[in-house]
């Protein structure tokens, strides 16, 4: 009987090391057990499990990210980043499917298939968001300690990216999409570049919409921001439209400050558009404007 007891407290004991409360874009999901087989569809999950060394089984057919190219060698393609392929998942068996963004409203067709998880990240608290997720996956597949430490790393890139912006004057986030220009301010999807860096905006009132505020280069011009942050929508996705040099490259455009100063900064796309929130990403986002603005006095 005492046996019998010990047993069953080892295991509770085990089952309990095995599970993990995470949370979702959709709140709190109990995973019971570490996964084995995971498919992820959500970009900025397969940039963070990449870096802690999780390779997935199943991944989106393109990966828009070069950074991720090497993964496609140990997994199988199940579908795309908006629209998962449930035949080639139900093939391929996985423990737990990851969407977020662009795939979440696939969530309830998934979790026919296996366990599913909306990691959607998005607004000014984009970075909190991100340091939440590295910390659930580092405990959902047993990699606490490293977690920590990335999110440790992360935190100091922050703060010597906070430091080279300070002071350098107010900045404008735009976003072409071949010859049409969008805007993001405080509060918008790309927001968390003013919030987390506390880089003030040219521009305080500005609509919060998921695809940004239309604008034209009549309204660059009167922002006339100290410094451009450019998405070049066209190159993230591998459009072949105009790109963003081409857009931008107007008398309007060339008579505001940035301009004239040189500081215009075209921020990796593909890591700013569709992977934002993911570790690796965050940070050659974060290196790209410690750099610029480092540049200048």
């Amino acid at each position: 009987m005492r046996l019998f007891r010990l047993f069953i407290l080892t295991s509770l004991i085990a089952t309990s090391a095995d599970s993990a409360e995470i949370t979702t874009a959709r709140g709190t999901v109990d995973i019971a057990e570490t996964p084995h087989r995971v498919a992820v569809f959500d970009l900025a999950a397969l940039d963070t499990l990449d870096r802690l060394g999780i390779t997935p089984a199943g991944l989106p057919q393109k990966l828009y990210l070069p950074q991720l190219e090497h993964l496609k060698s140990e997994a199988e393609a199940v579908g795309d980043i908006f629209e998962p392929d449930l035949e080639a998942l139900s093939a391929l068996e996985p423990d737990l499917i990851i969407l977020g963004g662009r795939s979440s409203p696939k969530l309830a067709a998934t979790a026919r298939v296996a366990t599913s998880i909306d990691m959607t990240m998005d607004g000014d608290d984009l970075v909190e968001q991100a340091k939440l997720r590295l910390l659930d996956y580092g405990t959902l597949f047993g990699k606490q300690a490293e977690a920590k430490a990335i999110a440790g790393e992360l935190d100091q890139e922050i703060e010597t990216t906070r430091k080279a912006v300070t002071g350098k004057g107010k900045a404008l986030i735009v976003m072409t999409n071949g010859p049409k220009v969008t805007a993001y301010g405080p509060g918008s999807r790309f927001g968390w570049v003013h919030a987390t860096l506390a880089l003030p905006p040219a521009v305080e009132a500005m609509q919060t919409a998921i695809h940004g505020e239309a604008v034209s280069f009549e309204f660059i011009h009167k922002a006339n921001p100290d410094w451009l942050l450019v998405v070049d929508r066209a190159a993230a996705i591998g459009s072949g439209e105009q790109g963003a040099r081409a857009t931008l490259d107007n008398e309007l455009v060339a008579n505001t400050t940035a301009w004239k100063k040189g500081q215009v900064v075209y921020l990796p796309a593909a890591d700013f558009y569709i992977a934002a929130g993911g570790i690796q990403a965050t940070q050659r986002v974060l290196a790209t404007i410690k750099e610029a603005f480092s540049a200048t006095q």
